[in-house]
């Protein structure tokens, strides 16, 4: 889970933070903060996500204290970027249209393989991800898919994540 809020300040968001990562702590569910690592240093949390340009501004000694780092990618040179900066995963997108980009088209299934050629570390498609395309982000060769609106939607999440693996598959799903 990623927990990304970008409209709460920073001393709100460690709030929000510190709750998330004691109920992910206790289910055993892994706490990806975002944007704000300072916050996520002083919360003692080991995953970050960060847009590319919050990446560039870490120190070498804030990278370390993550064991996980992501970075949002809109391009393949973005994607080498982060690969370059330290990310252990990027999320690439938005690769379907979506409501969350309202009147920006997708960027297809062509971008998403280019980027998962570009890089060595695991592409997670974001944008548009619905049960009936996500066989087309694992073909163009992503690790798997992170989905927002849907989830957000939906009614019982477990129903939900069972429509994603529909038919035996099991597509990883963020």
């Amino acid at each position: 889970m990623i927990l990304r809020e970008k409209d709460l300040p920073e001393t709100k968001y460690k709030e929000l933070a510190k709750q998330a990562l004691d109920i992910c702590n206790t289910y055993q569910v892994p706490c990806i903060l975002h944007s704000y690592a300072k916050a996520a240093i002083e919360l003692n949390a080991k995953s970050i996500h960060l847009p590319l340009s919050l990446l560039t501004e870490l120190t070498d000694e804030q990278k370390n204290s993550f064991h996980t780092i992501g970075a949002s990618c809109h391009s393949v040179k973005e994607a080498k970027a982060a690969e370059q900066l330290g990310c252990t995963y990027i999320t690439a997108g938005h690769i379907f249209d979506t409501e969350c980009k309202k009147g920006l088209a997708g960027r297809g299934t062509g971008f998403l393989k280019d980027v998962c050629q570009s890089v060595s570390i695991p592409v997670y498609a974001i944008g548009g991800i619905t049960k009936d395309n996500i066989r087309l982000i694992t073909k163009a060769g992503a690790k798997g898919a992170c989905i927002m609106s849907g989830l957000m939607q939906c009614r019982d999440v477990s129903a939900c994540f069972k429509d994603f693996r529909k038919d035996g598959e099991n597509h990883a799903v963020s």
